[in-house]
């Protein structure tokens, strides 16, 4: 049979209970006079709290250091595709648009647009509809007798 679970056998959590240090308390205590803190000085009095970027009185650094970055608003996002993942997920003379590239879970979202890189070859004729291409991918589809349309 299971042993039987006694009260003065119930011991708490290692590390749950700490103790708390009593300071201030005298000079015998090891933490007497000014508790800890040191003498005088900012943090030594009241709340003392000073947030971790406070440089004394300098300057700061986040205000030192020069302003820097663009970010362009007017910038286009396209969603990519490359010629290998065509070759391997359309039969040949497949028409291929956004459209049916995120039907087929091929790209997640059309975002400004689709481009069309020439990674890797193309082994059968397609007709590609997209927005961009680059200057590779639009070669390698019309060298296997493929068609290219800019929407």
């Amino acid at each position: 049979m299971s042993e039987i679970l006694r009260i003065e056998d119930l011991k708490p959590t290692p590390g749950s209970n700490k103790k708390f240090k009593r300071v201030g308390r005298g000079q015998g205590s090891g933490k007497g006079k000014t508790a800890g803190r040191g003498h005088k000085g900012q943090k030594a009095r009241g709340t003392g709290k000073v947030h971790p970027w406070f440089e004394g009185g300098q300057t700061p650094l986040h205000r030192r250091l020069p302003k820097f970055g663009f970010k362009n608003f007017n910038k286009k996002i396209y969603a990519i595709v490359n010629l290998d993942t065509l070759d391997a997920k359309f039969e040949s003379n497949d028409v291929v648009t956004p459209e049916v590239l995120l039907e087929r879970g091929i790209i997640d979202k059309l975002y400004d647009g689709l481009k069309v890189l020439g990674r890797g070859e193309l082994t059968k004729p397609l007709v590609v509809k997209a927005h961009k291409f680059s200057e590779s991918a639009r070669e390698k589809i019309e060298k296997v007798g493929g068609k290219v349309e800019v929407i």
